[in-house]
C-alpha cells in the first residue's frame, strides 16, 4: 500500500488546472515508483548493457525541471545539477549516478526543483513565454512537454520497478 497519495486530475475544469493537475499526477507517479526502495535497489540497472536506474531517472527529472522552468521559462543562468561542467543548453543529463549518490538525495533535489518550478509559474499566464532555441516558447507548451516527458519516463520507471521487486501497476 502506498503512503503517497495520487489524485486523478479533474475531469471538467479550466485549461491551466488540467495541465497542472496532469503534471502533478505524473510527478507523483514517479515518486510512487521509488517509494519503499533503498539505495541499492534504486541503483539496479534496467537491462545490460544499459545503466539506466531509478536514481538516475529521478536525477534526470530534476535536471529537466531545472532546464524547462528555470533556464528556459524564467531565464535563469543556473548550471546543471549533476554535471556542472556540462553545457546547460545541451541534453538534460543526470542519468549517470555518482558513487555514493543516494535515492533520498536525488528525491530531495528533485522536489526542490519542482518547488522552484511552481514558484516561477505562479501567477503567470499560459501564454507567457521563455526562450528556447532562440524562439519564444509558451508556458502552455512547456507544461504539455513536461507531461509528455514524465509519461514517457514513468513507463521506464514501471519496468525498472518491476525488475527490482516485481511491483507493477502503480
Amino acid at each position: 500500500m502506498s503512503i503517497i497519495e495520487r489524485f486523478l486530475p479533474p475531469l471538467n475544469t479550466d485549461e491551466r488546472t488540467t495541465l497542472e493537475s496532469w503534471l502533478d499526477f505524473h510527478r507523483t507517479t514517479l515518486a510512487m515508483k521509488c517509494e519503499g526502495l533503498d539505495d541499492e535497489q534504486a541503483a539496479v540497472a534496467s537491462v545490460p548493457p544499459s545503466g539506466f536506474t531509478l536514481t538516475g531517472l529521478v536525477q534526470h527529472m530534476a535536471e529537466v525541471e531545472r532546464n524547462w522552468f528555470r533556464r528556459v521559462f524564467a531565464g535563469e543562468q543556473t548550471p546543471p545539477i549533476y554535471d556542472p561542467q556540462a553545457d546547460p543548453r545541451g541534453p538534460d543529463g543526470g542519468f549517470e549516478v555518482a558513487e555514493g549518490a543516494t535515492l533520498r538525495d536525488a528525491l530531495t533535489t528533485w522536489h526542490a526543483e519542482i518547488a522552484r518550478a511552481r514558484e516561477h509559474c505562479d501567477g503567470r499566464a499560459l501564454s507567457d513565454t521563455g526562450r528556447f532555441m532562440e524562439q519564444d516558447v509558451s508556458l502552455r507548451w512547456i507544461y504539455v512537454h513536461m507531461i509528455e516527458e514524465y509519461a514517457r519516463h514513468n513507463g521506464h520507471a514501471d519496468l525498472l520497478r518491476e525488475r527490482i521487486d516485481g511491483t507493477t501497476g502503480v
